[in-house]
């Protein structure tokens, strides 16, 4: 297959652009919000909070949002998902402004700060299943696996360069600054995505009733053993894995690294995820998916508890790399199996379902990770979640043995005949 097809279609490119900005800038917003909220409370359980903001109303949105996406046009929903976005992020700027914290209480700053977190898992819950439609809609269906592969790259790389760039600008321009660099970032990617024309709406139960449609939608996913399996296992490792919620613990308490040194730690796992994307454009991972899934599993609860027991600051980056380049493989099987087995008329309501059950694990996995660093020390609460990962594998390749010989490559090969 040819490793670049994607990038020939002229609208995938911009996409891309607009993908790119998009994650740069809320991946570079979730960092600076970290730091600020840590630095006002120096409390670990404050971070898990801000996972539990964003998460409870895209949980709570998530089916309702990807039966809307089936039925309304893709392009102009994604126009409102990153104006929304540009709202909340003016917010945040203002909230920042140097001398407030002298006119307002810091408590009030805070739970001004989690309003607009709040606010900000409403849009989430229509951005991922309006972008991962919008995909099906911009190249042919014979190349979905490695558009899927080029989106998730560009991801990861948006995921490198956004937390590095947050970590880095707070000591160079503060945060106050930093949040004027997101609002940037999100302007851009809304000049760009008004070149991509509408798109027609694939959906031909238009106008069926919500409840039936949330019906069909879950029904299609719990049937399907490859989506379910992958879903499921992944949802629980990030769920017991997240330790990247407690990184400003380590900067700040642990490692002694400053700001800088954050921005490099937060970084590391998105690094590592890139270079397996890339080098997955030439080297794909459809053949025996299932068992590379779990293996790939496996190591990131490995690298999860090195990195809990580290006090070495080199050693600490090298097990977050590792744990990102591993993710990574996790990662472009997952987008590969909903992409190939996502009929067009259900891709919202998938990719909702998938939102529940991987995108808002990372913040429960953040709100667990702040709990248990609270309850039992955040060294054993991040060693507990790696140990966790570690028995999730075990059970699934014992339970579901039809998972672990999953092969993807007949579908690819139908795919190829369309």
């Amino acid at each position: 297959m040819d490793p670049y097809a994607a990038l020939r279609y002229k609208e995938f490119n911009i996409f891309l652009i607009v993908r790119f900005a998009m994650v740069f800038a809320w991946s570079m917003q979730f960092i600076v919000i970290e730091w600020q909220v840590y630095s006002l409370t120096k409390d670990p359980l404050s971070l898990g909070i801000i996972g539990l903001m964003e998460v409870i109303p895209a949980v709570g949105m998530a089916l309702f949002a990807g039966h809307i996406v089936d039925q309304r046009e893709k392009r102009n929903l994604l126009v409102l998902c990153i104006s929304g976005f540009s709202v909340i992020s003016l917010g945040l700027f203002a909230l920042s402004w140097p001398g407030l914290e002298d006119t307002w209480a810091p408590k009030t700053i805070l739970y001004s700060i989690y309003a607009l977190v709040f606010l900000g898992g409403f849009v989430r819950s229509f951005l991922g299943p309006t972008i991962f439609s919008l995909i099906a809609l911009i190249v042919p269906k014979k190349i979905y696996p490695n558009a899927a592969t080029w989106s998730s790259s560009t991801w990861q790389m948006a995921s490198v360069l956004g937390p590095a760039l947050a970590g880095f600008s707070i000591g160079w321009i503060g945060v106050h600054w930093s949040m004027c660099v997101i609002f940037g970032f999100s302007l851009i990617a809304l000049i760009f995505l008004f070149r991509i024309p509408q798109k027609p709406i694939l959906n031909p139960k238009i106008g069926e009733p919500v409840f039936q449609s949330l019906k069909d939608g879950l029904k299609f996913v719990f049937n399907s053993k490859a989506i379910f399996g992958a879903l499921t296992l992944d949802m629980i490792a990030v769920l017991f894995g997240g330790a990247v919620a407690l990184l400003p613990v380590y900067a700040q308490d642990i490692l002694h690294v400053g700001s800088e040194g954050f921005g490099i730690l937060r970084a590391a796992p998105a690094v590592g995820a890139s270079i397996t994307m890339l080098g997955s454009t030439r080297f794909p991972l459809h053949r025996n998916a299932g068992k590379k899934l779990l293996w790939a599993v496996f190591a990131f609860g490995i690298c999860i508890i090195v990195f809990g027991l580290s006090e070495l600051f080199w050693l600490s980056v090298l097990a977050l790399f590792i744990s990102g380049a591993v993710d990574g493989v996790s990662m472009i099987i997952r987008q590969t199996i909903l992409q190939i087995k996502t009929p067009d008329h259900m891709r919202g309501r998938v990719a909702s379902v998938n939102s529940i059950f991987v995108g808002s694990s990372n913040e429960l996995g953040a709100f667990e990770s702040g709990l248990a660093a609270k309850l039992m020390g955040t060294v054993t609460a991040v060693v507990f979640g790696g140990t966790m990962t570690l028995l999730t594998v075990g059970a699934t390749a014992v339970i579901s043995p039809s998972f672990r010989r999953l092969d993807l490559q007949n579908d690819i090969d139908e795919h190829e005949k369309d």
